[in-house]
């Protein structure tokens, strides 16, 4: 705080009279007290006038001028009273001026500085002015603060980029900083990229790493860390992102190959209606095949462990062929007799090369018809389809279509019709 000296009185200023105004001086001698002499009578009466006869009107001539210089006197001491030598910086230019304001609002209306909403001024509004007091004007800045990967538009009064990280509460030692420290912020603002220093830990090749570090990825962090990764080695969270404070991140060590492999396609089966079928029987027009699909699996092992193959390629080798089956829509014979027109040679010839005691190569099936014993039996047969004439056999195979169609000769059935 400045402190400068009262003026001596001698040097105060003192408004001028006037023109043509008497002398605001006293006359130095005291009027007389000894008694005016007689009037001279041989003049009738007049004779001269007595010394200090008009004193009383010289004294009311000088009254008011004698005050009017009392009043200057005394408004000089006022004015010089209220005159105040103050210092006024603004953004760290300092002058020192006089002024009559009573307090900061006041100076700062005469000297035309407006402030804004995020400017300062020390002392505050409305604080009351004496000599030597300094006032201190700072201009907002609006800054742009990146801050560890945080977007956010903040004001400050600092003229530097270290007295704005020490005014934005930003901790600045061992960071990165996108401007230098010294470097000054114009009231136009500033973009500032600060990336504050981590203490991160890393888990790789079963050792644990924990760096301090100002990266702005992961991957720049492993590097730091003396880790190196090779071929598809990778980390436990994306190399890209943020290293955070505290952090444990895993390196993952991967081996990979590839895998060729052939598998089937399952083909698809259609249903026609066909009214020259009895009901329930269903025969395969067209026998379905299956597909071949070569398939490209990715093979890893992460930190030692197989994972899951992963499909990353496939290409048809041979396309599936649908199968086709005739569904009979025809009413069925009703009786044995009405069963007589169907081509049971045909159906002989097709399951067992028209031979009555065939038997298929697990001893499962026998006779013209490949009867199982169970079948057989239950259709009133004895001992082995195989062992019986081939007219029981066919009457048997008869009364199985009138309970069941085709259907018990699902390849050859179709001959019957044929």
């Amino acid at each position: 705080m400045y402190r400068v000296a009262e003026p001596a009185v001698d040097e105060l200023p003192v408004a001028p009279l006037p023109a043509g105004a008497p002398s605001p001086v006293a006359p130095s001698s005291a009027p007389s007290s000894v008694p005016a002499p007689a009037p001279d009578r041989r003049s009738g009466g007049r004779g001269r006038k007595r010394p200090g006869a008009d004193r009383p009107d010289a004294l009311r001539k000088l009254l008011p001028q004698a005050l009017v210089v009392a009043f200057l006197a005394g408004g000089t001491s006022a004015f010089v009273a209220d005159d105040k030598t103050v210092h006024l910086n603004i953004d760290g230019t300092s002058r020192e001026l006089h002024t009559f304001a009573d307090d900061v609002d006041e100076l700062l209306a005469d000297q035309g500085i407006p402030l804004g909403e995020h400017d300062a001024v020390y002392p505050g509004h409305g604080h009351d002015l004496a000599r030597g007091d300094e006032i201190t004007v700072r201009y907002g800045r609006p800054v742009t603060l990146t801050l560890d990967g945080e977007h956010q538009r903040m004001w400050t009064t600092a003229r530097t980029v270290d007295g704005a990280l020490r005014q934005l509460g930003v901790r600045a030692e061992g960071a990165y900083l996108s401007t230098d420290r010294t470097a000054p912020i114009s009231r136009d603002g500033l973009d500032l990229h600060v990336r504050t220093e981590r203490t991160v830990t890393f888990m790789a090749d079963g050792r644990e790493r924990t760096i301090r570090t100002n990266a702005a990825t992961v991957h720049e962090a492993v590097e730091q860390a003396g880790i190196t990764l090779h071929g598809e080695d990778t980390t436990s969270v994306s190399p890209d992102s943020f290293p955070r404070e505290g952090q444990t991140i895993s390196v993952m060590r991967i081996t990979g190959s590839e895998e060729v492999r052939e598998e089937p396609i399952d083909f698809t089966t259609e249903r026609h209606d066909d009214p020259d079928l009895f009901k329930g029987t269903e025969v395969v027009a067209q026998r379905g095949e299956k597909g071949v699909e070569r398939i490209t699996y990715a093979l890893r092992t992460v930190n030692g462990v197989k994972q899951k193959p992963r499909r990353i390629a496939s290409e048809t080798v041979r396309q599936p062929r649908t199968q086709i089956v005739k569904v009979g829509t025809k009413a069925r014979p009703v009786s044995v007799q009405s069963s007589d027109g169907l081509n049971w040679d045909g159906l002989a010839q097709c399951e067992a090369g028209g031979r009555p005691n065939a038997v298929d190569p697990s001893g499962t099936y026998g006779g013209l018809y490949q009867f199982d014993v169970h079948t057989w039996r239950s259709l009133g047969g004895t001992g082995r389809p195989q062992d019986a004439s081939a007219a029981e056999q066919t009457l048997r195979a008869k009364k199985l279509y009138v309970s069941r169609g085709a259907s018990p000769w699902p390849v050859c059935g179709r001959k019957l019709h044929g």
